[in-house]
C-alpha cells in the first residue's frame, strides 16, 4: 500500500505529548493518514533519559525523559522521505511576518512556544518551560488559531499573546521557532517498516551506548546514586523539593518518565504488525512495566515532597526502584539489538 500526499482542511488532533502530536497532525494533514502518536514517537527515537549535571530548571535537576526538543519532528519527517522547513528569527516582527505568509497561504506550522505565559493553560501547569509545541493553522478576527495537541479541543491567542510565548526567555528560548513538513510524496509500506527498524536501532543506541554515566541507562542510575546522597547533603526540604521536581518533569511535562514507557511500548505492538514481528509484542510489555514502576516511584517521591515520608529508608527504597527501572529498560533494550529486524 502507498499514501500519496493530499492537502486536506486542518483536523485537530488530541495526544499524550506535544511533539508527537503536532508530527502526527502536521503530517495526516498532509495526507499521511496512517500516522499515529506511537509510531511518530518510535520512528523519532523518542525514548530517552538523561540527568545533566551542575544544571538546575526551576531551581531542581535536569532531568529529561524523551530526546531533545525538535528530534521526533525532523526524524520521522526524515524516515518518510518528508522535507522539513524550519527557521528562527532574530525579532518578533520578523517572525511575525512569516508566520502570517504562512497562515495566508493556508499552511499549518508548528511552533515552539514557551509554557509560563500561555493563557489557555491552566495556572498551576504553568511554569518556565520552553519546549512545549503547538499549531497555527490560521487567523481570525486578529486572533491565531491554536491546535494544541495537549488540549481537548482548538483554541487561539491574541497576536500579542503568540509573540509573548515564542520568544520567552531562558533554557530553550524559542526565538519564534516556527517549523513544517514541505514536499509531501508518496509513502510507502516499506519506507514505514524501514523508518521503524532505523527508530529502533537509533533508540537502541541512545540507551545503551551513549557515552558518558548521566545519559540512557546509565543516567537512570546516576540519578539513583544522587537521590541516596540528596537528604544528607540538601537537607530534608531541598531534599523533598529535587524529588518534586522529578515528579514534575515526569507526569506533567508531556507524559513523561511513565507515559513516555507506555508509549514505547505501544509503538512496538503497531511495529510487531507492520514487520510481521510478534518477539516485538513481549518486549512492549516489558516498557509497560517499567511505565508502571516510574508511576510508583512518583507516588512515594511525591510522598516525601509533600512531608509524608522523611526517613533516609524512604529516599533508599526510591533510589533501589530506579536500579530496578534501569534493569528492566536495559534488558528490554538488548534484547531489541538482538532482534535480526527488517531482514
Amino acid at each position: 500500500m502507498s499514501y500519496d500526499s493530499q492537502i486536506e482542511e486542518f483536523q485537530h488532533v488530541q495526544t499524550a505529548h506535544c511533539e508527537n502530536g503536532v508530527t502526527t497532525a502536521l503530517l495526516r494533514h498532509n495526507g499521511l493518514d496512517f500516522m499515529t502518536e506511537p509510531l511518530a514517537f518510535g520512528m523519532g527515537s523518542g525514548l530517552f533519559y538523561i540527568q545533566i549535571p551542575f544544571l538546575t530548571v526551576n531551581n531542581g535537576p535536569a532531568i529529561s525523559f524523551r530526546t531533545m526538543p525538535g528530534a521526533i519532528f525532523k526524524r520521522t519527517c526524515k524516515s518518510l522521505g518528508v522535507d522539513v522547513k524550519s527557521k528562527r528569527f532574530g525579532s518578533p516582527e520578523a517572525a511575525e511576518e512569516f508566520l502570517n505568509k504562512k497562515v495566508n497561504e493556508h499552511v499549518p506550522v508548528g511552533c515552539q512556544v514557551g509554557v509560563f505565559h500561555l493563557t489557555y493553560f491552566p495556572k498551576e501547569y504553568r511554569f518556565h518551560f520552553n519546549a512545549h509545541n503547538i499549531i497555527v493553522y490560521g487567523k481570525e478576527e486578529g486572533r491565531y488559531l491554536l491546535s494544541d495537541p495537549t488540549m481537548e479541543d482548538v483554541t487561539s491567542l491574541s497576536v500579542e499573546e503568540l509573540n509573548k510565548v515564542r520568544f520567552a526567555k531562558g533554557t530553550f528560548a524559542p526565538k519564534g521557532h516556527i517549523y513544517y513538513p514541505e514536499n509531501v510524496g508518496t509513502v510507502s509500506d516499506e519506507m514505514i517498516r524501514k523508518g521503524i527498524v532505523k527508530g529502533i536501532r537509533r533508540n537502541v543506541r541512545d540507551m545503551l551506548h551513549i557515552p558518558g554515566s548521566f545519559a540512557g541507562v546509565d543516567g537512570i542510575r546516576y540519578t539513583s546514586n544522587n537521590i541516596r546522597k540528596w537528604r544528607d547533603k540538601l537537607g530534608l526540604k531541598k531534599a523533598g523539593l529535587f524529588l518534586g521536581q522529578i515528579v514534575r518533569m515526569q507526569e506533567e511535562i508531556g507524559t513523561g518518565g511513565g507515559g513516555f514507557r507506555f508509549l514505547y511500548g505501544a509503538f512496538l505492538e503497531e511495529a510487531a504488525a507492520y514487520l510481521q514481528d510478534d518477539r516485538l509484542i513481549g518486549i512492549s510489555e516489558e516498557f509497560t512495566k517499567s511505565g508502571d514502576m516510574w508511576r510508583a516511584g512518583a507516588i512515594q517521591m511525591a510522598g516525601i515532597y509533600k512531608g509524608r515520608l522523611t526517613e533516609q529508608k524512604s529516599f533508599d527504597e526510591i533510589a533501589d526502584r530506579l536500579l530496578e527501572i534501569r534493569s528492566v529498560e536495559k534488558e528490554a533494550f538488548q534484547k531489541l539489538s538482538k532482534l535480526n529486524l527488517g531482514k
